[in-house]
């Protein structure tokens, strides 16, 4: 949501810049609007209104909608909408089960592919409507409403709900469409009071403050902060080479992390963004990984931009976002293969004997095999930007994803690597660090040897390796300092916020001899993980204040998260560690009243019951979480667990059933069903039971020691046997 292409018609004006309601600061001084900028930049401006980033939002008139308004109707899963003009203005009316609530729009959300729609419901909280309209044209599929979960139903009880937190414009999209903004969250009345500077993205977020420049009557170019601050140099392309290499002053691409800031997957460390400041003084980023990426590193999920972009050549090499897109309509610069062959040697690579395709089709674009696409929310397709060479060979030995099958759907990846094997000779074979990757990412067990060798490996990409860190976890429970030290000191920020995380797997002593000096690192991000790690710890006196503010740090940032479920759940679990239980009960019983749909919240406040020997309001809570979420696995598991521990065995065993059957892939509750059948006496039951869901796990390893356990414990030869040749 946070980076669909959105819609605002900009007429150049200071009341279509300074909206003054409540959700926009009714002062804002002039040389602080973009107002100030059309002066001497109008063709700078001119240029930015054909962005998106011009688009982002805007109040909804004739020129700004795009949607059918004229009594039209949808309706998806008994879910209702009637969108309408009265009174000169833009109205929805949205029912289910015969419950109607009727909104005016409060702004258009989106421009193309899609265009989404805000309504305001209670304490200041816009929601986006469980509606939205194709921009696209009609021979494309388009100009449509359509619901935004078209092949599912999405009931109120479902967190996915347009009601509910995760649907909430001023928590999940609106830094990223308007300037200045903040979302100035009260925990305790569970209320916004939004601000922003401008209404959509416009000079103030990549320009900052240009108030002192703005001053200035008479342009002295040299003078002009866009002109000291770039270096400058060319992309040349010698004779003899096939691409080119960057000639002149050392680049400096700091000036992506304006970009990063909303083309990617994050959580955020600020409330709002601040212009050119470093990406991990401000977000937490989620590093490339299933099941957000497909195991070789192509997106899956919608994770917008930075996870591909800093795997790929192309940004190790120096290229940045401004060497493909114009820096104010952020179109691309070119459009075809001109843009790539820019750099690219035409003579090498836009020739047949290159891509095998007919000169100009779309087989023959650099793109669609470079920067294959998947599709968001409908209908807006978006691209790879790791820019990865098409491997079906992978695909075949991983299942991981590839250009050609994806364009040639009738065809097999084994049809692919056959014929691209034939065309260019046997591909090079990957590192075997990028092979245990792959087979990392696929979720099967590597040794630790392997793994280390993931991160170690300079000739893989930072941030692939600082994913492979961050996901030590998986492969050992303990690692020495000696092995971990290296990272902690390293001078690549994610490989340092990466050991950070990971710190957990050393010894407590170790922890915060070696954890207390990122406390005052350089970045926010980077604290605020050394601080969670140290939250049970002993700090000395030395060191308490640097663990005071980086830990004040992380609170703040859990409190800006508070508008969810997990931002809650997280403050519970730091109170958890510190034996602050009142705290803990407080913090998980609030995020069931701001999301009751938010399962891991019934199960922590359950534990903390659990270990204060609360039993009675344990069971209450758990009651409570399968009557609000009845297909909840994971809830009904723990519930069995409770009983269990109350010996209340019969009824136990119902709920682990219930458990298996609403999560058949999970072996663990399999494993536990069958240990309590036989708990109760029934072992034939148990025997029969594990004997057929055995068979559903590639993992059997602990299902079969139990089954090897209870064949010897009723001496049943037969069935020892069967598991024995599994």
């Amino acid at each position: 949501m946070r980076n669909t292409y959105l819609l605002l018609i900009i007429v150049i004006s200071l009341n279509s810049l300074m909206i003054t309601e409540s959700y926009a600061k009714s002062t804002i001084e002039d040389s602080q609007s973009d107002q100030s900028c059309i002066r001497c930049h109008t063709s700078s401006v001119q240029a930015w209104q054909k962005s998106d980033h011009a688009k982002s939002m805007a109040l909804p008139d004739k020129n700004s909608i795009l949607a059918d308004f004229n009594n039209t109707d949808i309706e998806h899963y008994g879910q209702k909408a009637h969108f309408f003009i009265k009174d000169n203005e833009y109205q929805v009316t949205i029912s289910y089960n015969n419950n109607i609530d009727q909104y005016p729009i409060k702004y258009t959300f989106g421009y193309f592919p899609v265009q989404q729609y805000l309504v305001e419901t209670e304490k200041g909280k816009l929601q986006v409507l469980p509606f939205a309209w194709d921009a696209r044209t009609k021979e494309n599929g388009g100009q449509r409403w359509y619901h935004n979960y078209s092949h599912e139903e999405i009931r109120p009880e479902d967190r996915l709900h347009w009601r509910q937190p995760l649907q909430n414009w001023n928590g999940m999209c609106a830094d990223c469409h308007s300037d200045g903004l903040k979302r100035n969250y009260d925990s305790d009345q569970n209320q916004f009071e939004t601000t922003f500077d401008n209404i959509n993205v416009g000079c103030l977020s990549c320009h900052d403050d240009m108030s002192e420049h703005a001053k200035t009557t008479k342009r002295n170019v040299a003078n002009d902060i866009t002109s000291t601050k770039h270096p400058t140099g060319q992309w040349l392309r010698a004779a003899a080479d096939k691409t080119a290499k960057w000639q002149g002053a050392k680049r400096n691409n700091s000036f992506m992390d304006n970009c990063f800031a909303c083309h990617a997957l994050r959580a955020p460390l600020t409330d709002g963004i601040k212009v050119n400041t470093p990406f991990l003084d401000q977000f937490m980023p989620q590093l490339p990984s299933a099941p957000s990426y497909h195991a070789d590193g192509q997106i899956k999920e919608e994770v917008y931009v930075y996870g591909s972009f800093l795997q790929s050549k192309m940004y190790n090499k120096g290229v940045n976002c401004l060497d493909c897109h114009d820096k104010h309509t952020m179109k691309l610069k070119i459009e075809g293969n001109g843009l790539c062959l820019q750099c690219h040697g035409g003579e090498v690579y836009n020739v047949t004997s290159h891509h095998q395709h007919q000169e100009s089709s779309t087989g023959a674009q650099c793109a669609n095999c470079h920067m294959p696409t998947n599709r968001y929310m409908g209908v807006d397709d978006r691209r790879d930007h790791s820019f990865k060479i098409p491997r079906p060979d992978l695909s075949v030995d991983f299942n991981t994803p590839n250009a050609c099958t994806q364009c040639h759907e009738d065809k097999t990846n084994q049809w692919a690597s056959d014929n691209l094997e034939k065309w260019h000779g046997k591909p090079k074979a990957i590192s075997k660090s990028k092979q245990f990757l792959i087979v990392l990412n696929n979720g099967q067990a590597i040794n630790l040897e392997d793994h280390l060798s993931i991160i170690a490996d300079t000739k893989l990409d930072v941030i692939s390796r600082a994913s492979a860190l961050q996901m030590l976890s998986f492969t050992t429970q303990m690692i020495t300092i000696e092995i971990l030290k290296p990272y902690l000191e390293h001078s690549e920020s994610l490989l340092r916020l990466s050991a950070a995380n990971a710190a957990l797997l050393l010894t407590p002593v170790e922890r915060v001899i070696h954890l207390t000096p990122l406390l005052v690192d350089e970045f926010k991000a980077i604290r605020v993980a050394a601080a969670r790690n140290l939250v049970a710890s002993k700090i000395s006196a030395k060191n308490q204040q640097a663990f005071d503010e980086a830990l004040s740090e992380l609170f703040d940032t859990n409190e800006l998260s508070s508008w969810r479920g997990e931002g809650r759940a997280n403050q519970g679990a730091i109170a958890i560690e510190t034996n602050d239980f009142l705290a803990a009960e407080k913090y998980f019983r609030g995020s069931i009243i701001i999301e009751p749909y938010f399962e891991a919240s019934y199960i922590n406040l359950a534990d903390v019951y659990r270990v204060q020997q609360r039993s009675i309001e344990a069971a209450a809570v758990l009651v409570e979480g399968t009557k609000n979420l009845p297909k909840s696995a994971v809830i009904k598991y723990a519930y069995g667990l409770h009983l269990v521990r109350q010996k209340n065995y019969v009824n136990a065993v119902t709920l682990f059933e219930e458990a298996v059957h609403l999560s058949p892939e999970n072996s663990q509750y399999a494993y536990t069903l069958v240990l309590a059948l036989d708990g109760i006496g029934h072992s034939k039951k148990a025997l029969s039971k594990l004997k057929t869901l055995i068979l559903d796990y590639e993992d059997k390893a602990k299902l079969k020691e139990l089954g090897l356990y209870l064949s010897q414990k009723s001496n049943n030869k037969a069935d020892y046997d069967w598991f024995i040749k599994l």
